[in-house]
């Protein structure tokens, strides 16, 4: 099965560029109008619920699990479609679209790393995604008070920490894609 997830290497490593580019570009412009971030998120979910689909599929195609993917993929479909069907929601309003989509992004991750522990050891990178995620969702919908600023800095924070982690779990699929299984060591894998 890893074969399988590492042909995906480049999946994962675009859906991690996209939520660093999207994270580095919040910081890069804190001052952001709410306007503005509801469709940088819209475009963000959208596009990454539209690569987890496209993973959905092909796992599918292969007869593995793929039920995880299509439900992130459902979630951020949806999460970005509402926000551009909506573009004059309140504040309070994207920011419980952005908490469940986090929260279902991470339940998805957890239970690809879950069915990935079977193939492979150290897949708690793709877990360590989900949590974050969650915890990410999790603070919104307990704290929905929090101000713009905040919001926007934990958005932030949030994508790039993410964009990090699935970077490094794309890079490590493609290197043990891509033959070097010899930099592994004996009965390890490259996650």
């Amino acid at each position: 099965m890893i074969n399988i997830y590492s042909e995906d290497w480049w999946n994962v490593a675009l859906r991690g560029s996209i939520a660093l580019l999207y994270g580095v570009l919040i910081f890069v412009w804190p001052a952001i109008s709410l306007l503005a971030l509801m469709y940088l998120f819209g475009a963000y979910a959208l596009v990454d619920g539209i690569f987890a689909m496209v993973a959905a599929v092909r796992a599918a195609r292969r007869e593995r699990k793929w039920w995880p993917l299509a439900l992130a993929g459902i979630a951020g479909v949806a999460a970005g479609l509402l926000t551009f069907a909506w573009p004059g929601i309140t504040a309070l309003t994207l920011l419980y679209f952005i908490a469940f989509w986090a929260v279902l992004t991470g339940v998805s991750c957890i239970a690809w790393a879950i069915q990935l522990r079977k193939e492979i050891e150290g897949e708690w990178l793709l877990a360590l995604g989900g949590v974050m995620a969650i915890f990410f969702g999790l603070v919104f919908i307990i704290f929905p008070g929090a101000g713009a600023l905040t919001v926007i800095w934990l958005i932030g924070a949030f994508s790039t920490a993410f964009g990090i982690v699935m970077l490094t779990l794309a890079f490590r699929l493609y290197r043990w894609q891509s033959g070097r299984r010899d930099e592994f060591p004996k009965g390890t894998t490259p996650l």
